[in-house]
């Protein structure tokens, strides 16, 4: 995936307490209804993030599992041609475990299947666990680890660190990065320190990179050398281990990948790199062993450091490494963060004697997923390549993931991502227009901006062009005026542009603040569309005041009087108004005179956390409500001047907005939060008077507390925003 966004962990970290509250007045109770059902389903977007691993089972055709880094592990459907999500019950609390660092099938039991959770190993994150399921992850059995695992830190795509040992299918072996080697003894359900191992811990290192079975021996790769100690550990009793004889040192060989055994020549064969990856590797090698007579020899297809047609350094790592089952010799090797040449996968009929890139051949298809073209005319074969994966029924089905898809290819030359199924984007903003042809505008962490004519396909139009973004910031509609609409993000071409078909086609803004290129932040339009509010966040932290543009940012002046980093929210009925609510001091403020100047109405409201959410209920002239995380959520029906809080919830992190019941004139209230001690999805359609939870416990998808929408012409859907689930929807069925 995408970059992690640690700001919003370490702000989760710290919610449990906040300020203390002044007394306010409170609705009346909030009791929660039978609870109606929901279907839930994926907004089709096509992937959208970085697939880590992918491992075909050894003894079973078609079955074959996956992991990203903060979006779950998928199974394989050979008869349907898509993949399964299998951790999507894990819930609020367990948010951290949607980051798989690891996954291991077992080659006797073909039901099987283990999973290692941990997407943060910092203090604030929580510990790993380890999953364990005998029906190919259709239900499962947990144990919680003392220690921290980091499925998207440094070293994401290496591995897998996790093992049966082929002697004994009780035994699981567990590679972590800073607390050594552990092993378990009863098929993972308790796990201890595995004695002898040689590696000694750090706080700051990679641990151990990867755990691999050669016949009988137990190899480990060890991410903590400086290239000219022993990387390679060996154990062939499982209790005694020793550094390889012989094996390569140097930068090309500081940290060894990934590894791949070919049981018909009993030869290893080791990727390595100068960094863990999947950023900042330069150098790297493929190095062969053979386990026989333990003989090294290097296989690298192309040694990085040459110089590119511009007369750059053609700097690289090596990545990802399969060998053929059915034909020895026969392998396959990827580059990694190759970008002035772009990464690419060499083959081997020879044992790595001579190499083929089949990028030079490649014929790409991502009609299904235009997103990848990033706005450009071709796609790139892929970036961040270190999953690679060859079929041990199919010698020409070879897959390899990148930093935004899972490419699959049946013949060697033609290539198309192998995705259906998988969607792992960081969502975080989300728009349901009244009127016109998509039901919704998304924005998210990574992939910008998509225009969504369908929920149930890859949007034709791709990422929001004209300019790129990387990770939207902003996302606004004109109420009265919903063909225009504005969003903001990290461009490499500018950080603003404007629509006027309703998210289909965009211009960028004709000038922008200083400001906008290191800190573009969210963005407000009136509900006429004739006033836009730009506030600047810089990624560190700091905050500004916000900007007003009256010419579709040809020209901005600051308003010196917005309370810094706060988001700006229009008011849906009345053009001359606008809002804001400052965190820093629990104050919110408004503007009567179309966001020229703001001054402070309600004040003594919970403060400190620059999170909370404020959000006017559409189609009403000064109806905000406001979302406090654990405080609950407070209403205000008089544009701000004073505020209620409602009873009976517990916790607000994210609340919106969609069609009214029938028989009712209120919109529905849809709400990520707590009415009772589960943090889950709720609908009111009686003003928050009473509430059913619409979600389920097999549908909870980690952590949902960015944004929610509803739909303003369903009745119950809802679109809810997940950190690394992508979009997902529910209707009632």
């Amino acid at each position: 995936m995408c970059a992690p966004h640690l700001s919003r962990r370490a702000v989760l970290a710290g919610t449990a307490a906040a300020a203390a509250l002044t007394a306010v007045p409170s609705l009346q109770g909030s009791a929660q209804a039978a609870a109606p059902t929901y279907r839930w389903r994926n907004v089709v977007q096509g992937g959208t993030g970085f697939v880590t691993g992918v491992l075909f089972h050894p003894s079973v055709r078609g079955l074959a599992y996956a992991r990203t880094d903060i979006g779950g592990a998928y199974r394989w459907d050979d008869s349907a041609s898509r993949w399964t999500p299998l951790v999507d019950h894990l819930g609020w609390d367990d948010w951290n475990l949607l980051g798989v660092e690891a996954m291991a099938v077992d080659p006797a039991h073909p039901n099987r299947l283990y999973l290692a959770l941990g997407t943060y190993s910092q203090s604030w994150a929580s510990n790993g666990a380890v999953l364990r399921s005998d029906d190919r992850g259709s239900t499962w059995s947990r144990t919680d680890l003392t220690v921290k695992l980091g499925a998207n830190e440094d070293g994401r795509g290496a591995g897998e660190r996790l093992l049966v040992d082929p002697r004994d299918s009780d035994i699981l072996w567990l590679g972590t990065r800073h607390d050594g080697l552990l092993k378990s003894t009863d098929r993972g359900a308790t796990w201890a320190a595995a004695t002898g191992f040689p590696g000694t811990p750090s706080a700051s290192g990679q641990g151990v990179t990867l755990l691999v079975a050669a016949g009988r021996t137990l190899y480990a790769g060890w991410g903590d050398s400086d290239g000219a100690a022993a990387n390679l550990f060996r154990t062939a009793d499982g209790t005694t281990w020793e550094a390889v004889p012989g094996q390569p040192s140097g930068v090309a060989a500081k940290v060894p990948i990934r590894a791949a055994y070919d049981k018909h020549t009993r030869e290893l064969y080791l990727t390595y790199a100068n960094a863990p990856g999947p950023n900042g590797q330069s150098d790297g090698s493929v190095q062969a062993l053979c386990t026989a007579n333990g003989t090294w020899r290097e296989v690298t297809p192309v040694k990085p450091g040459g110089t590119t047609p511009d007369g750059g350094t053609d700097s690289f790592g090596y990545g990802g490494v399969a060998v053929d089952a059915r034909r020895p010799g026969t392998l396959v090797v990827s580059t990694n963060n190759r970008w002035a040449l772009v990464d690419t996968v060499f083959r081997s009929t020879d044992g790595g004697r001579s190499w083929t890139s089949l990028k030079d051949s490649a014929v790409l298809d991502v009609s299904e997923t235009p997103y990848l073209k990033w706005g450009a005319d071709a796609p790139k074969f892929g970036w961040w390549i270190q999953a690679l994966a060859l079929d041990p029924y199919d010698s020409r089905h070879v897959v390899y993931g990148t930093g935004a898809t899972l490419y699959g290819t049946r013949d060697l030359k033609h290539w198309a991502p192998q995705i259906r199924g998988i969607e792992e984007a960081a969502a975080k903003l989300l728009i349901s227009p009244p009127a016109g042809e998509a039901h919704l505008i998304s924005g998210s962490g990574d992939i910008g901006v998509m225009y969504h004519e369908k929920l149930t396909a890859s949007p034709s139009r791709g990422m929001a062009s004209n300019p790129v973004f990387g990770t939207a910031t902003g996302l606004a509609q004109a109420a009265a005026k919903p063909a225009y609409v504005v969003r903001t993000g990290w461009g490499d071409h500018g950080n603003g542009a404007y629509s006027n078909d309703g998210g289909q086609t965009w211009k960028p803004f004709a000038a922008q603040p200083a400001l906008a290129k290191d800190a573009p932040g969210p963005i407000a339009v009136n509900t006429d569309g004739t006033i836009l509010l730009w506030v600047f966040v810089h990624w560190d932290g700091t905050t500004y005041p916000a900007y007003r543009s009256t010419d579709n940012g040809g020209t901005w002046t600051e308003v010196p009087s917005f309370p810094k980093g706060a988001t700006p929210v229009a008011d849906p009925a009345d053009p001359t108004l606008f809002y804001a609510y400052d965190t820093d001091t629990g104050t919110l403020l408004a503007s009567t005179d179309s966001g020229l100047t703001f001054t402070a109405r309600a004040a003594g409201l919970p403060s400190g956390d620059g999170q909370f959410e404020l959000v006017a209920a559409p189609g009403r002239s000064g109806d905000l409500w406001l979302s406090v995380k654990g405080n609950g959520l407070y209403r205000s029906t008089d544009g701000g001047r004073g505020f209620e809080k409602v009873a009976g919830c517990r916790a607000s992190y994210a609340l919106g907005f969609g069609k009214a019941a029938e028989g009712t004139t209120y919109p529905a209230v849809f709400m990520v939060g707590s009415i009772d001690s589960i943090t889950a999805v709720y609908r009111s359609d009686d003003e928050a008077k009473s509430w059913v939870r619409i979600n389920d416990d097999r549908h909870q998808w980690g952590w949902t507390g960015e944004a929610i929408a509803g739909d303003p012409r369903v009745h119950g859907r809802v679109y809810l925003a997940t950190n690394g689930r992508g979009i997902q929807y529910g209707e009632l069925v």
